[in-house]
């Protein structure tokens, strides 16, 4: 499992830190922009940008910590690491959003002229494609890692694409209808996007930090891992346990098992289970717990044999 997991760290340093460098060249583009054209919508823009950067930054940060080994102050490892990045750069979104807001009220109750809409549409357009191809790539790495972290600054380059792209029909329009208090309004409606980008963020990294159980589809599968071990011995199970690290998930459970059978066998069997359900999740920790059958009527039990044999299947 170690070498899986720094293979997989060294691919989300990488391409976190193609973030960062993406978002600096954005937040230089678009500033220069905004102030050239004056338009609120692509400061906002350069804004959203900024804090974007920001969370690269965090993200970058919070990969790198997360891959590090468990120690003696941290014996389940670092990958919550991720999770607290991901709530970070939800507060940042819903922090750009107000401030967003703000501007253009500001705008709409005090008036100003929108200059040089060409500039601002090239950039705005620029700013689309390159956020589009960065937050594929993100979110490519994110669902190949599991990443938390890198699945939050995805999303924020995916609002940065719709929200660019709402500015940049903006600009358009102004320059069709010459009425420029559509900057302002459309500097709002990017606003109110982004803050559902932030909550949808928020839930999906907030949650494992309060040891969140894993979702049922995911719990599902490790029931069909425990039914595939049934024939090598298992009667029953209970007090099954998850939730989930940053990219890696925590199983434990009470596996109940015929009583006359010995040390060794029962450790296979754990073992078995351990490995088909790390086939189905790689970063998985699962920890059994063993119990005999207390049932003396078990037909199982009286009627078991020695099932060694049965372990290999």
């Amino acid at each position: 499992m170690t070498w899986i997991k720094n293979v997989l760290a060294d691919e989300k340093s990488k391409v976190a830190a193609l973030s960062i460098v993406s978002n600096i060249t954005l937040v230089i583009f678009k500033l220069t922009a905004g102030i050239m054209t004056g338009a609120v919508s692509i400061i906002s823009e350069a804004i959203h940008s900024g804090l974007d950067l920001m969370a690269a930054i965090i993200a970058f940060i919070s990969v790198r910590i997360s891959a590090r080994p468990p120690d003696k102050e941290h014996r389940y490892g670092h990958g919550k690491y991720e999770n607290i990045s991901g709530t970070i750069e939800a507060l940042l979104i819903f922090i750009a959003a107000i401030w967003i807001m703000v501007e253009a009220y500001q705008k709409i109750i005090h008036g100003g002229k929108v200059e040089s809409l060409g500039v601002g549409i090239a950039v705005m357009a620029l700013a689309s494609l390159a956020n589009l191809f960065i937050s594929n790539l993100l979110m490519k790495v994110a669902r190949k890692t599991e990443s938390v972290a890198l699945e939050a600054d995805a999303m924020h380059l995916r609002t940065d694409v719709y929200t660019s792209l709402g500015v940049l029909v903006g600009l358009g329009a102004i320059a069709i209808t010459k009425i420029e208090i559509l900057d302002p309004i459309i500097a709002i409606a990017v606003a109110l996007l982004i803050t559902k980008a932030a909550w949808d963020i928020t839930v999906k990294s907030f949650s494992p930090l309060l040891d969140t159980a894993l979702p049922p589809e995911e719990e599902q599968q490790i029931m069909e891992a425990l039914e595939l071990i049934t024939p090598a011995g298992m009667i029953s199970f209970h007090k099954l346990r998850t939730r989930r690290s940053g990219s890696e998930r925590y199983v434990d459970m009470h596996l109940v098992v015929p009583r006359d059978l010995s040390i060794a066998e029962v450790h296979s069997i754990c073992d078995l289970l351990e490995e088909k359900i790390i086939d189905r999740f790689p970063l998985a920790h699962v920890l059994v717990h063993a119990e005999p059958c207390q049932d003396e009527d078990c037909i199982t039990c009286s009627g078991c044999t020695r099932i060694s044999h049965s372990l290999s299947e």
